[in-house]
């Protein structure tokens, strides 16, 4: 494995190590690609490359089998849009409740206590066949789905395990590394033996966490609002706790009262419970608030309940993003790169986003159909979408904080009065937050505007909210999905690099066929029909990325194609 070089048509080309690198090679591990971190950001970059024919070694700090921690309940329908490209999102959409559990986010005074609102959210058995509701309709053939990460993740690892192109070393640590023009090496610590060993590598990605030593080790920091809120967050197990509600169970029960709010998520849909003690603004320290206290404050039983703690996982909320995602070889993904109050879902998802955008870069330049250069586009594009998403989280927090400091000391009050109260506390709590549990704006609306490997055009792209947008062609959006007249998803005929969307099979596209074949750049034509009522599709020819964006439109081919295929592939025409 050496180093690249471009050859005069802008393709690329294998050069043979330096003396540097092989004092490493005789008796040490050789990638193309090395992750640190095997959490699902990490896994998925690597199943993703994988699955583009890119050699991958994983190193993770836990023992194979280690559970992970009971965090991210959401997996949301642009992850799911990715696993469904891998192959495995119906595996992970049959784990985690059972089919016929309410995926619904209910609001009450206490868990066992009165219902003031509720967002109905399909189970998985009614996933694609419930038409009412504000969680359905979603423009995908992958809407989102409610699972735990202890769940989630040992699918990705044992899919990653079986992967023949990815290795994955546990109970090892990554210490240092040291880069060069032809790749890097990193020092690994073997936590079994305390030995260390060097791992030779073209690139690295720190998929470490929000203490990440990836992203320590190329001097990039975080910047933004370090406490936004702190939760103590209990792993519990009971199986009494489903019979004592009043209602019919629901996903996430918020509980809202003037003692203790906080909420309650159900993770196997029988004993398994996560509780999210929301502290107050004067409680900073976790130890000095009664844990016990406040879940059955929160829950609503007495002394005689009995429930075991199986984690104690508690986080601050925080808005976070590094100063930079890149430095030469070495990328940072996911928390390693941005961190915030996960509300939408969006903590795992934002850093698997950031997964799926580094690994057709990172293919690219590997796979010999794009100079390094394509590699700036990944903090181009990602960095500026971070920030967005971050501002959207870090105000919702502020507003859910003002909700629960605010709750009405009458709430829990019998008659008239007390039930208009709850009915307006409901309506708010609703309002509030629906947007984030029905989150279609973070899915589907985000654009890269500022990208150097799309071809921009003058008109704004369309706004987005947390939970709207409005699906374009523009160049920098998400392709618009759509059936076919065969009853597929267009997203399954796509081809895994670029594709060109024809809607008049009548175009000559020859002159873009004859450049990307002179440029080594894959290309697959799409002749499509899309139907006559059909608003979002506007341009006859649409080129898409391996991502779904799009990278260009016209109504005609360019007249110089290759300078738009040189564009999208990161480099100037040769």
């Amino acid at each position: 494995m050496g180093s690249r070089q471009n050859t005069p048509n802008g393709c690329v080309e294998l050069s043979g190590h330096n003396q540097t690198t092989e004092r490493f090679l005789s008796n040490n591990i050789e990638t193309a690609v090395l992750i640190v971190g095997a959490g699902p950001v990490g896994l998925t970059l690597a199943l993703d490359l994988a699955w583009r024919g890119i050699e991958v070694a994983v190193v993770e700090i836990r023992g194979h089998g280690v559970p992970p921690p009971a965090k991210c309940n959401h997996v949301s329908a642009r992850t799911m849009e990715v696993y469904r490209r891998l192959g495995i999102s119906q595996k992970i959409r049959a784990t985690g409740l059972p089919a016929d559990y309410p995926n619904d986010v209910a609001f009450r005074t206490t868990f066992t206590g009165i219902e003031i609102a509720r967002i109905p959210i399909p189970c998985r058995r009614d996933r694609y066949t419930t038409t009412e509701g504000p969680d359905t309709g979603w423009p995908t053939p992958e809407p989102p789905h409610r699972i735990n990460q202890i769940y989630l993740e040992p699918i990705l690892f044992e899919q990653a395990a079986a992967t023949t192109e990815i290795s994955i070393h546990c109970r090892s640590r990554f210490i240092a590394l040291e880069q060069s023009d032809n790749g890097v090496v990193a020092v690994i610590e073997d936590l079994d033996t305390g030995n260390t060993h060097p791992i030779f590598c073209e690139y690295l990605i720190g998929c470490d966490g929000g203490s990440s030593a990836v992203r320590k080790s190329i001097g990039s920091q975080f910047h933004g609002d370090s406490v936004l809120q702190r939760c103590q967050s209990s792993f519990i197990r009971t199986a009494e706790l489903i019979h004592l509600q009043n209602e019919k169970p629901a996903w996430s029960t918020i509980s809202l009262n003037p003692r203790r709010s906080g909420n309650v998520y159900a993770i196997d849909g029988q004993s398994l419970w996560i509780i999210h003690n929301y502290l107050r603004e004067d409680e900073s320290d976790f130890e000095s608030v009664d844990r016990d206290s406040s879940i059955r404050t929160i829950l609503g039983v007495d002394d005689e309940f009995k429930y075991d703690i199986l984690a104690r996982e508690d986080w601050f909320g925080r808005r976070l993003v590094a100063d930079r995602f890149r430095k030469n070889r070495v990328f940072l993904c996911g928390d390693a790169a941005h961190i915030w109050v996960p509300y939408a879902g969006y903590g795992m998802n934002a850093g698997v986003a950031d997964a799926a955008n580094l690994s057709w870069l990172l293919s690219a330049t590997l796979n010999q159909w794009a100079p390094e250069s394509i590699l700036d586009a990944y903090e181009r594009e990602r960095l500026p979408i971070t920030e967005q998403v971050s501002h959207f989280v870090m105000n919702h927090t502020h507003a859910m904080v003002k909700q629960r400091r605010t709750v009405p000391g009458n709430i829990e009050a019998l008659g008239q009065e007390g039930n208009r109260v709850r009915q307006q506390t409901g309506r708010d709590a609703y309002e509030l937050n629906v947007q984030q549990y029905c989150a279609a704006g973070l899915n589907f609306g985000y654009f890269y505007d500022d990208s150097p490997i799309i071809a921009h055009e003058p008109e704004p792209p369309p706004a987005y909210t947390m939970s709207t947008f409005t699906a374009s062609t523009l160049p920098g959006c998400r392709l618009p999905h759509l059936y076919l007249e065969s009853g597929c998803s267009l997203y399954d005929r796509l081809g895994p690099e670029f594709t060109l969307l024809r809607l008049d099979p009548g175009l000559d596209v020859t002159v873009l066929t004859a450049a990307a074949t002179h440029r080594c750049c894959p290309l697959h034509i799409l002749d499509i029909t899309v139907p006559p009522d059909n608003s979002e599709y506007t341009h006859p020819l649409i080129l898409v990325r391996p991502d779904q964006h799009v990278a260009w439109r016209g109504h005609t081919c360019p007249i110089d194609g290759l300078s738009l295929i040189d564009q999208i592939r990161g480099c100037t025409p040769a």
